[in-house]
């Protein structure tokens, strides 16, 4: 991929980065972000990240950004993804990066001001609370059962959520409520900015969770009669599903580059591994069905990137491009799964042990195929689109 002088040079900086700073601690704590230090750790690799002039590159300038769109900001968030700790260190993790995104195309003036800016300059963290326990809002976002209520200067919000990420210790919270109509209605949900010392908003337990990677966990957030302010709904009443569309599609696709960044890390420690190891009489690296592994692995890396940056580009063209983004995050979800099992076999033994990072990196990628939406809930979509397409062209 052919990517400007300027935006090369933020490649490179990244990559001296995470390689000499942020991997070696990474590596120490197998991925584990609250034993490598938690929010001290963030702390230490964002002033390393804005020495190094990488920093929040995906935020508007006007917060202190570099303001990349989505096809610049692809090989810049893969090579921070490269360690597991590399997008902490960009401020690009999930869910912050999304908000950082969606605050800056929704928010109000005064929204900027007190939310976006403190966010971009990593002052604090942030959350997207919109998924429940069921019957609740998942998969099917119309499920949505959280209900605002208007009151005088606001509206009371009452509901549990369930999975959010980077709960625990958060700034404020982007909560999705219901506020007309019921559960498995299109429309009716309306976003919400509350600060974390909202009354009422409780941050009650975390989820234990396959991945280890994510600062703040995955959590349990539970809201009894908790207020917030007219001037803190994030777009429109009623139209909080509308409006969050600008952040799923976008976030989906900075997922991808994410970790594509650390299954390309995986693939290459395999690739170094068999390339020096000797068994039946030649180098692993020699032998055919070896050579497959590789191949297959060099095939799905492309076909990733190639799909991303398909998406990218109709977003970075003021598309929504519902269809790309989610043909690109199906195919990379499993693809990139793919990548991180076969590195693993690979390197046997040493594959699934914590002597290599590939076993870490495997077990971190796994969820991505239910992350933004399971590959099934996807797949029906493109089927949907597709038939409805076809329907038109004909007529029927």
């Amino acid at each position: 991929m052919q990517v400007s002088q300027e935006v090369q040079q933020v490649v490179d900086r990244t990559r001296s980065l995470v390689r000499e700073v942020v991997l070696p601690v990474d590596d120490a704590h197998d991925g584990d972000v609250e034993a490598a230090g938690g929010e001290g750790l963030r702390a230490r690799l964002q002033s390393a990240a804005r020495e190094a002039g990488v920093f929040a590159p995906h935020a508007p300038v006007d917060c202190g950004g570099l303001g990349l769109g989505m096809v610049d900001r692809a090989p810049v968030f893969e090579e921070a993804g490269y360690s597991l700790f590399g997008p902490l260190a960009l401020n690009i993790a999930a869910p912050d990066e999304g908000n950082i995104h969606m605050l800056d195309h929704i928010a109000s003036d005064a929204q900027r001001e007190r939310y976006l800016q403190p966010l971009a300059r990593g002052e604090v963290r942030s959350a997207f609370a919109m998924t429940e326990p069921a019957p609740g809002a998942g998969a099917d976002p119309s499920m949505l059962a959280t209900r605002a209520t208007k009151v005088d200067g606001g509206w009371v919000v009452n509901g549990l959520k369930r999975f959010i990420t980077g709960a625990d210790g958060a700034g404020f919270f982007i909560t999705m409520a219901r506020t007309s109509g019921e559960p498995g209605g299109a429309g009716g949900a309306t976003m919400f900015l509350m600060p974390a010392e909202t009354e009422g908003l409780t941050v009650t337990r975390h989820v234990g969770m396959a991945d280890t990677s994510m600062l703040g966990g995955h959590c349990e957030v539970l809201y009894e009669d908790a207020f917030v302010a007219d001037e803190d709904v994030l777009g429109g009443v009623d139209e909080g599903f509308r409006y969050a569309q600008v952040r799923l599609g976008p976030a989906r696709m900075t997922h991808v580059m994410r970790w594509t960044g650390a299954v390309r890390r995986a693939h290459e420690v395999a690739v170094a591994y068999v390339a020096d190891r000797e068994a039946f009489g030649s180098r692993l690296a020699d032998q055919g069905l070896m050579q497959q592994m590789i191949a297959d692995n060099e095939i799905d890396l492309a076909a990733t990137r190639a799909l991303l940056m398909e998406a990218c580009r109709v977003l970075d063209d003021g598309g929504r491009g519902n269809k790309e983004t989610s043909i690109a995050k199906t195919f990379a979800a499993e693809a990139l799964h793919r990548v991180a099992d076969r590195s693993q076999q690979m390197c046997g033994g040493l594959g699934v042990s914590t002597e290599l990072p590939v076993a870490k990196i495997a077990r971190e990628v796994r969820p991505f195929r239910i992350y933004d939406g399971p590959s099934e809930v996807h797949r029906w979509s493109i089927a949907k689109r597709a038939v409805r397409a076809i329907t038109a062209e004909h007529g029927a």
